[in-house]
């Protein structure tokens, strides 16, 4: 991949979220406008996010008979607001690439 080419990933907000509110990516708190930027009810992200999904048959039985590890990038946003005078964590939020 060269370096003009970007990868950007989104997450949807959750309907409910509404401004303050705390973003998160792998516990590690993100800034508005360094870090992402809030565009149409999503947080866009200029840099690649993965998920590591469900695992077939084979690579669950690897882990479970301790053959090999689960170390695919498996990258969780998670975003904190209030609701009703309480927070809320919206936890492991779904990305999507959008490149």
């Amino acid at each position: 991949m060269s370096e003009n080419t970007r990868q950007r990933t989104r997450v949807h907000l959750p309907a409910d979220v509404t401004r303050p509110f705390e973003v998160f990516v792998n516990g590690v708190p993100q800034k508005e406008g360094s870090d992402y930027v809030v565009r149409d009810g999503s947080l866009v992200f200029e840099r690649p996010m993965k998920e590591e999904g469900k695992l077939g048959l084979m690579r669950w039985t690897a882990i479970a008979l301790g053959i090999a590890g689960s170390y695919r990038q498996n990258d969780s946003v998670d975003v904190a607001y209030e609701r009703d005078g309480r927070k809320v964590v919206a936890a492991k939020l779904p990305v999507e690439n959008c490149d």
